[in-house]
């Protein structure tokens, strides 16, 4: 049974009950019920902006998942075709590993997206490897 169903239901009970709302217990009761039902009105409104954020967050992993595999090559059924173009870096200033690709490290410096230092790629290796291909 939902919160608004039992709200109802004690909405109900008071009714049947009789009470006068003039009477100070009355009031009372009838200001109680009230504010049962704001309140149920914002749990369910609350219960289906969750639902939401859940479906969300569902998505969202789904999707950092299919990139993680697709970066650190956990499998062979990779989400991009350009995954063999990309070259991995490792900054000597704080030892972070940098993917990139071709286009990047052929632009010259590449900043560290960790400590910000200027890192500079040996392109020789790169060139010949491209080159045989």
């Amino acid at each position: 049974m939902k919160v608004s169903e039992k709200v109802a239901y004690i909405k109900g009970l008071a009714e049947g009950l009789g009470l006068d709302d003039s009477t100070k217990e009355g009031k009372v009761l009838a200001a109680i019920i009230d504010a049962l039902e704001d309140i149920a009105h914002n749990v369910e409104e609350i219960d289906e902006e969750l639902n939401t954020v859940a479906d969300v967050m569902t998505d969202m992993e789904e999707s950092l998942s299919d990139l993680e595999d697709c970066v650190y090559d956990e499998d062979d059924d990779c989400c991009c075709d350009d995954c063999e173009d990309m070259y991995e870096l490792t900054c000597p200033a704080c030892n972070n590993s940098i993917t990139v690709d071709y286009d990047v490290i052929s632009s010259g410096s590449i900043v560290c997206p960790n400590c910000g230092a200027n890192l500079e790629p040996d392109l020789s290796a790169l060139e010949e490897e491209n080159d045989a291909e």
